[in-house]
């Protein structure tokens, strides 16, 4: 089977140039063959960064295309078996339309208030002049919104120890490349004792996995049908055959949430409050949007009732600010992949049955045709012109897209929203920061800390506009 633009180089060296540095490969790759190339990745795969390369692979889902069983056992270490993103097929439907209802619709309006709190609870522990972990910050306040949104109260003794060993477990010094090659290579995952790598995360994992069982268990014996939170909704949840998750499936797919749930979002957050004090005219614009509203005293921050948060979300520059954080340096690099199930051309070459294929996330965002100066942040374009779902896909695309968009921009927004509005920061480390990889995603190449400068002489009243 003759593939795209093949990739020369031996294979042990496409590997370790893929753990150690995937963004600066793909973009050599890009420069020297285009659109589509080949690298042998433990087996070959095939990237593919042109849009409608991209539409046809993510329309044409379970048609022409679909999700390899064995691809996705990479995440089966952090996720089990049984999550939605490791599973696939049948299965894969029938846990994500199960997952769906607690992230759309009405359900969105409760986390609004959860999302301001706890950020608000994380500023006051900020010092005037005093550095801060930009990154920490912004994890606690990820991480404790979604443990409110899955348990209802993150305060209890064991969601305290569920957070506290879930830090453990995604620790910045535990994504090292010798961790990635674990994942890539199960052969390497030998557990050497408790302060081993693998045996440090395997213990953890196992102390997080037997906190959530006792949560199932509990609520099992102890069944409320007043709670509302995500955790109670999926236990109540029932397929089309009246089936219920098993407690295996609920706590795999309780350890996507809480790990996908904040991790990227976290890192999204860490980018954004990075683009917007690095560089002073987009902070200026976005200030000014945000006093904008609430420029006239004693009047309410938003012109709408307790009810509506659309005028939050549709904040042009704030949206477009978001837009730009996830555009220039994606947290996920690579759409997850696609296997061909019938013979098909794609950039002028044939692809047979059986080829693997990954749509490169990154390489799209980076597209001078599409965005001229991809390098530069500028949130601007986002206000320029509209990009469709295959030219700007941050969040993945098809039947595999993540189920957390709609939450996860609105907690950037609320919490951008919510610090800007009350607080004058600074940053305090002065050089550029770069992405690199961290962990299966990407995150800032190095530590970065901020310092609040001052309050703000006027208070948002956006809080208060944040439906409860």
């Amino acid at each position: 089977m003759k593939l795209p633009n093949t990739v020369r180089t031996p294979g042990l060296i496409q590997i370790l140039h893929w753990i150690l540095s995937p963004m600066s490969q793909m973009e050599s790759c890009a420069k020297r063959y285009g659109d589509i190339f080949t690298l042998q990745l433990i087996r070959p795969v095939v990237f593919v960064s042109n849009p409608q390369a991209l539409q046809q692979i993510l329309t044409s889902d379970t048609k022409e295309f679909e999700a390899p069983s064995d691809w996705n056992t990479v995440f089966e270490p952090m996720l089990g078996k049984n999550s939605v993103i490791t599973v696939s097929g049948e299965s894969h439907r029938r846990q994500r339309q199960l997952l769906m209802p607690p992230f759309h619709g009405d359900r969105m309006k409760v986390y609004g208030q959860v999302m301001s709190q706890v950020t608000e609870e994380v500023m006051s522990q900020w010092q005037i002049d005093k550095p801060f972990s930009l990154r920490n910050a912004m994890q606690t306040i990820t991480l404790r919104v979604i443990m409110q949104a899955v348990f209802g109260l993150y305060n209890s003794d064991r969601a305290e120890e569920i957070e506290k060993t879930l830090c453990l477990l995604l620790d910045e010094r535990e994504s090292t490349p010798i961790r990635v090659l674990q994942l890539y290579f199960p052969a390497l995952q030998k557990d050497l004792g408790p302060q081993s790598p693998w045996g440090r995360f395997l213990r953890n994992k196992a102390k997080v996995h037997q906190l959530l069982q006792e949560e199932i268990q509990e609520r099992r014996e102890q069944p409320d049908s007043s709670r509302t939170d995500i955790l109670s909704l999926l236990m109540a949840a029932t397929d089309e055959d009246g089936q219920p998750m098993t407690d295996d499936e609920l706590r795999d797919e309780l350890m996507t949430l809480l790990t996908a749930g904040h991790e990227t979002t976290a890192t999204a957050l860490t980018w954004a409050m990075y683009w917007i004090h690095k560089l002073p005219e987009v902070r200026e614009k976005l200030q000014a949007e945000l006093d904008s509203l609430s420029d006239k005293p004693g009047t309410a921050a938003l012109p709408c009732d307790r009810t509506d948060y659309s005028t939050l979300l549709k904040l042009p520059y704030l949206n477009a600010v978001c837009c730009e954080t996830l555009r220039i340096y994606p947290v996920g690099m690579l759409t997850f992949p696609r296997v061909v199930k019938t013979p098909v051309s794609m950039c002028g070459y044939d692809l047979a049955p059986g080829t693997i294929l990954l749509g490169s996330i990154y390489l799209t965002h980076q597209r001078e045709d599409l965005y001229p100066e991809p390098k530069r942040f500028k949130p601007e374009r986002f206000l320029e012109r509209q990009f469709s779902p295959y030219e700007y896909l941050p969040f993945g695309g098809g039947v595999r897209r993540c189920i957390g968009t709609a939450f996860a921009q609105f907690e950037m927004k609320v919490v951008l929203a919510t610090i800007l509005s009350q607080l004058d920061l600074a940053l305090v480390t002065k050089d550029d920061i770069k992405p690199k990889r961290r962990g299966l995603v990407t995150g800032p190449h190095r530590p970065i800390e901020m310092a609040v400068t001052s309050p703000r002489n006027i208070k948002s009243q956006l809080l208060e506009s944040i439906p409860s």
